[in-house]
């Protein structure tokens, strides 16, 4: 068993035992602060503490596991003054660096932004990166269209 430890599978998510599940929980809450405590987190899920201890260093998200640097965005957004710039603001507060960017010319109000960031130093998941975006007043739909390192 121990020239396994190596090895990873991906498993869908209902797959999973549901302690397996309730650990990622507890570890999501650890992470995001909703839990400061192994004993909170583990109790806010139900799930033992011994359980917890015995999957925590054995499962993680899926997103954990890829290390991509380079991601590619399409956002679009509503032709209104600073919009870019909040935008961009938003992306080096997470200490991402921008590799390129290309807008097209709005149109009916509405212009299209194509994002490539380096993601190797970004102090955030990339997930809260794109939610933040998504909570932009002028901003219509984000996607992540591409990745690779």
């Amino acid at each position: 068993m121990a020239d396994r430890i190596d090895h990873f599978y991906l498993v869908r998510q209902d797959m999973l035992t549901d302690a397996m599940q309730k650990t990622l929980d507890a570890k999501e809450l650890l992470e995001t602060g909703r839990a400061t405590k192994v004993a909170e987190a583990v109790e806010s899920v139900d799930l033992s503490r011994s359980a917890f201890y015995k999957y925590r260093d054995a499962i993680f998200p899926f997103h954990a596991m890829i290390k991509e640097q380079i991601i590619t965005l399409s956002i679009h957004l509503r032709d209104q003054s600073g919009t870019l710039s909040k935008l961009l603001g938003i992306v080096a507060e997470t200490e991402a660096n921008v590799l390129t960017i290309n807008q097209t010319i709005p149109l009916q109000g509405r212009a299209n932004i194509t994002l490539t960031i380096d993601t190797g130093s970004i102090t955030v998941e990339v997930r809260e990166l794109v939610k933040d975006i998504k909570e932009m007043d002028a901003v219509d739909r984000v996607e992540v269209i591409g990745s690779g390192s």
